[in-house]
């Protein structure tokens, strides 16, 4: 008898910063697939914040948090890419582009992007919809408050503690660098 097909997806993103929204795709995707490869990608219209390295070494202890309460879901693990996310499935052996859809418009944009990518790689894409207390989280948003407000507790509900840790940390040392994120000019 042969071997069941694995089911491999990717969840590719810039994760700049990761959020608590992003969690929750990755807790449902780990349900969903036998592997999920998150991706951690480049926005080539965005400036990010924090390096790839920092961003994945946050959801790597993100996700271990997550495999250590629910040690059933799939094998999962981070890797940075460069490049197009139809490259990276492919190299990844992944046949699934897991995303999360917030809203209306979110939607509207995904699938444009994932009709693209089965025409032009067969890639599949499965979306989840994002929970209501998810719905308005958005990392652009996140950067905002870092760099214009004082009391980053304000995030909570929409970020880890230990990435409110890291954006505190950044306000810190290159307050300028969240400056530029808001007036790029």
């Amino acid at each position: 008898m042969p071997e069941p097909r694995r089911h491999v997806a990717i969840y590719p993103g810039s994760f700049d910063p990761p959020t608590l929204g992003h969690l929750d795709v990755i807790r449902r995707g780990r349900r969903l697939f036998d592997a999920l490869i998150v991706g951690v990608g480049r926005h080539p219209g965005k400036a990010p914040l924090f390096a790839p390295d920092e961003r994945a070494a946050m959801l790597e202890t993100l996700i271990a948090r997550i495999v250590g309460e629910e040690p059933d879901g799939a094998d999962t693990q981070v890797r940075t890419f460069d490049g197009l996310t139809v490259d990276f499935a492919r190299a990844s052996g992944a046949t699934v582009i897991l995303r999360g859809v917030r809203n209306l418009s979110d939607l509207q944009n995904e699938v444009q992007q994932a009709v693209t990518n089965r025409e032009v790689a067969g890639l599949e894409t499965a979306f989840v919809v994002a929970g209501q207390s998810f719905a308005y989280t958005s990392s652009s948003l996140i950067k905002q408050i870092t760099a214009m407000g004082e009391d980053l507790s304000v995030l909570a509900p929409m970020c880890p503690p230990l990435v409110i840790e890291r954006l505190a940390q950044k306000k810190r040392e290159r307050p300028e660098a969240l400056r530029r994120l808001l007036d790029p000019g």
